[in-house]
């Protein structure tokens, strides 16, 4: 190859590789997860690993601040649920990482491992959150499509002649 066309093929890798900088995330400060209380919470499609440590109510998910995450202010009030109930809100940082599912179910799923984080770190919030309904996995899923129908339970419409 000529040096033109090495100095042609470094613009064009470059180029592509600009884009990702300018997206990047806002750095999550470097948290020791030692000592943290873990927990997994699961909701449809999505499982989140979560862990809770004392701290001042940061809350990252995927290495992002949930402002940034979730940016729908009802998932941000999702994910605040069992701080709320239980009287802690600020108390803790909480670090998730959540995979699966849509936006809804991750928020639902880091909301379960909070919540079950959060009575293995003090298990006298225990009757609070189960009050509540935190601790319970919420085993709705969607339904399977069925042979001969277009959906779960839609059907083509009937015809009498």
């Amino acid at each position: 190859m000529t040096e033109a066309k090495k100095t042609a093929t470094a613009a064009k890798t470059a180029k592509k590789a600009a884009p990702k900088k300018a997206a990047a995330k806002s750095e999550m400060p470097a948290v020791k997860l030692t000592g943290a209380t873990y927990a997994t919470g699961k909701r449809k499609d999505s499982v989140a690993r979560v862990y809770l440590m004392p701290g001042k109510g940061n809350i990252f998910v995927n290495e992002t601040p949930i402002n940034d995450y979730f940016r729908r202010p009802v998932l941000q009030m999702i994910i605040a649920q069992p701080f709320n109930v239980t009287n802690r809100a600020g108390a803790f940082d909480v670090v998730a990482m959540v995979s699966g599912g849509g936006l809804s179910g991750q928020a639902g799923a880091v909301k379960h491992g909070i919540s079950k984080a959060l009575e293995k770190h003090e298990p006298e919030l225990r009757a609070a959150l189960k009050a509540a309904g935190f601790l319970t996995r919420d085993s709705r899923v969607v339904e399977r499509k069925h042979y001969g129908v277009r959906k779960a339970r839609r059907s083509t419409q009937f015809s009498k002649r």
